[in-house]
């Protein structure tokens, strides 16, 4: 087990570096350049000896190799730079919207879950009647509802109308709980109605499989009832594609986090690698960048051991 986790963990960091690697060279393709957006944002005017030395302060003026490899040696050294537009220490700036973004986004997948699941047992459980019906046709217009559009109808019928919640902002749990919960409502369902869509879709077809199995017959001859062949001898076993896809509802998440945060005024990572983006902040993207793929990364090796609880079959010497 220690060998695979290792090897997965290596593997997950060469995926990182590879992604980072992708956004560096890619931002740096498009046209316009930090520095006078940075002026046109704070000073308006900059004289071109003033340009010259904050491109050679930040290192813009070298190639574009040699900036790639002076920022990768700085993240092997834990320094993540200093952002253009920001003036700021990358690695402050991203300490303090971490925990926002991972608060939002572990409650999220949280709610996703449990919802997806439960949706999915409700569904299979009674295949073909009016629930069922009533389920999938929720599912498949919750996966083609854009993250975006969801988020404006919410303020709107909520937020707006009923004025039941915040439209915006974010207060710390630590400082005002309530406050916080009200103001969480509305972006952790955005953030949760795709997941939860996905998972429903794939426990509905797991479970419906795994009941046709020759065992499940088995239950049903013997008398038992039909919540204790589902809850005790099926989910076990259909939970494992349902398992394989909390990865990637992670990474749907904290890629909606960019959006999500931005509409509704929360200061996030995600909020903060959007307005970078405008910026063209090159290291607060490649940073924030990076620290995402490494979250989605530990959330796959988690998945990938957890199939061992699922199915004790499986054996992480064979993957």
């Amino acid at each position: 087990m220690g060998a695979y986790i290792l090897r997965r963990i290596t593997v997950g960091l060469l995926l990182a570096v590879l992604a980072s690697t992708i956004v560096f060279f890619v931002m740096r393709m498009l046209p316009g350049d930090p520095i006078v957006l940075y002026a046109a944002a704070n000073q308006g005017t900059m004289t071109e000896a003033e340009r010259t030395k904050l491109h050679r302060q930040y290192g813009l003026d070298k190639p574009l190799i040699v900036q790639y490899f002076r920022w990768i040696n700085g993240v092997a050294r834990g320094r993540l730079g200093q952002s253009i537009y920001y003036r700021e220490d990358v690695g402050v700036l991203l300490k303090d919207r971490i925990p926002v973004t991972l608060y939002l986004g572990l409650t999220a997948l949280l709610l996703s879950t449990v919802v997806g699941i439960g949706l999915g047992i409700a569904a299979a459980a009674r295949r073909g009647k009016r629930i069922d019906r009533f389920i999938t046709g929720c599912v498949n217009g919750a996966i083609a509802i854009p993250v975006f559009w969801l988020a404006i109808l919410l303020i709107y019928l909520i937020g707006v109308k009923l004025r039941l919640v915040p439209i915006g902002g974010y207060t710390s749990p630590f400082d005002d709980l309530w406050m916080n919960l009200k103001q969480s409502v509305l972006p952790v369902i955005c953030l949760a109605v795709p997941g939860a869509a996905v998972i429903a879709r794939q426990m509905r077809v797991s479970l419906l499989e795994v009941l046709r199995q020759d065992y499940i017959r088995t239950a049903w001859a013997k008398g038992l009832t039909e919540g204790r062949i589902i809850f005790r001898h099926a989910l076990k076993n259909s939970l494992i594609p349902v398992v394989s896809i909390l990865g990637a509802s992670l990474g749907m998440i904290l890629g909606g986090a960019v959006i999500i945060e931005t509409i509704f005024a929360i200061p996030g990572m995600g909020r903060l690698i959007a307005s970078s983006i405008f910026a063209k902040d090159y290291v607060v993207i490649q940073s924030g960048t990076l620290i995402i793929g490494l979250m989605v990364i530990m959330c796959n090796i988690l998945v990938d051991i957890s199939y061992c609880w699922c199915d004790p079959r499986i054996s992480p010497d064979i993957s």
